[in-house]
């Protein structure tokens, strides 16, 4: 599959606002959004009033890009959203919000979804005391989130564990620092999605 391979921080800034896929250095002096406020490019400074198509746009891009995902795929999960009951725009947050990948940020296990990404792709993470090298698995309640036994020695394990002594995870998440272990006590709400997002333009992008 296809992957973004350019500076993120392009990304962030090309959308307004801090989409921390760069983990630590966005809440740092060094973070892009604070040093440049306006989107990349020559004209960045220049850029017009964006139309209602535009408007719509950006919000579908922040969200793709928060969670790391291409447009087939996030297509994918709109329509998967779209089929369940309630509303589609917040059943796509959670839906989206359920993903392993994402699990794995939220718990403090990567600094960042890319990294979460990568680390389910190497079979570092166990869901109920199994791989699962899926970064679009959905988690269920009860599932119980892991690091594998046999990796946490190692040295980027070691430094996540330093780490997670000042991590919060969300509330729909139990988590067990010194064991690098957790388990989804509920599913996620529109309440814990953890960015700024208007989800009801997305869907009426889609409607169109």
């Amino acid at each position: 599959m296809a992957r973004y391979s350019d500076s993120v921080c392009r990304l962030c800034r090309r959308e307004g606002t801090k989409l921390f896929l760069k983990g630590t250095r966005c809440v740092s002096d060094k973070c892009a959004v604070d040093r440049r406020a306006y989107p990349p490019g020559l004209h960045g400074k220049a850029r017009g009033k964006l139309t209602d198509y535009g408007i719509q746009l950006r919000e579908k891009q922040k969200i793709k890009r928060f969670y790391h995902m291409m447009e087939d795929q996030f297509r994918i999960f709109f329509e998967r959203a779209s089929k369940k009951k309630g509303n589609a725009g917040e059943n796509l947050l959670t839906l989206l919000e359920r993903r392993l990948d994402a699990v794995t940020h939220r718990l403090g296990f990567a600094r960042s979804q890319a990294e979460a990404r990568q680390s389910v792709l190497h079979g570092h993470i166990l869901v109920n005391g199994r791989a699962v090298n899926i970064p679009s698995y959905i988690v269920r309640e009860s599932d119980v989130i892991e690091v594998r036994p046999k990796d946490k020695e190692k040295e980027f394990i070691q430094e996540r564990t330093e780490a997670l002594a000042r991590h919060t995870a969300p509330s729909w998440l139990s988590l067990d620092p010194g064991q690098l272990k957790a388990q989804v006590m509920r599913l996620p709400s529109r309440e814990d999605i953890p960015f700024e997002v208007k989800e009801q333009l997305v869907v009426e992008l889609y409607s169109k």
